[in-house]
């Protein structure tokens, strides 16, 4: 080992060991510089720095305001008094909360999977949430499919209830 030592410290030495030092550095930064580069060019900085900064002078959750916002339309389409408006309210409540459970890192690959992973404690009227999912099933796969007002109202109460419990809205 001192002879290890020695042999670095050597004078004969040092002017070779001077320009591999600065090859080393010289490689780092540019090691650096594509680790910047390649941080600006992806979503993670964003998702990282950004919408945490967001978060924090918000005081709410990044995305809310989106949230807030398609379901002011979806509440808009009950008063148009149509049925396939109604429907389409349904579908589009369904498809927003799949959406902030997959967000929120529930797996599964469709809705009422990510729903079977919840329990009451994570979602409060899971239950009837469950009814509305079947619902909009309906909606989807039974053409002839009835919604009344009352019923697509009773659905959306749900889904906002849900989306409250969640903090999304």
């Amino acid at each position: 080992m001192p002879e290890i030592i020695s042999s670095i410290l050597n004078p004969t030495l040092s002017g070779g060991l001077l320009i591999l030092k600065i090859l080393f550095i010289i490689v780092a930064l540019i090691l650096f510089g594509f680790i910047i580069f390649v941080l600006a060019k992806t979503l993670w900085l964003k998702r990282m720095l950004i919408w945490d900064l967001v978060e924090f002078f918000s005081f709410r959750p990044y995305g809310v305001r989106k949230v807030v916002k398609d379901w002011a339309k979806i509440t808009a389409r009950l008063e148009t008094g149509l049925e396939s408006e109604h429907k389409l309210a349904v579908i589009e409540a369904d498809s927003i909360l799949n959406d902030i459970l997959k967000r929120m890192g529930f797996g599964g690959e469709t809705l009422g999977e990510r729903l079977e992973k919840l329990t009451a404690a994570t979602l409060p009227n899971l239950e009837q949430i469950l009814g509305a999912h079947k619902i909009r099933n309906n909606i989807v796969h039974d053409p002839d499919y009835r919604l009344t007002l009352d019923e697509a109202r009773r659905v959306l109460d749900t889904y906002e209830q849900a989306l409250r419990d969640l903090e999304a809205f």
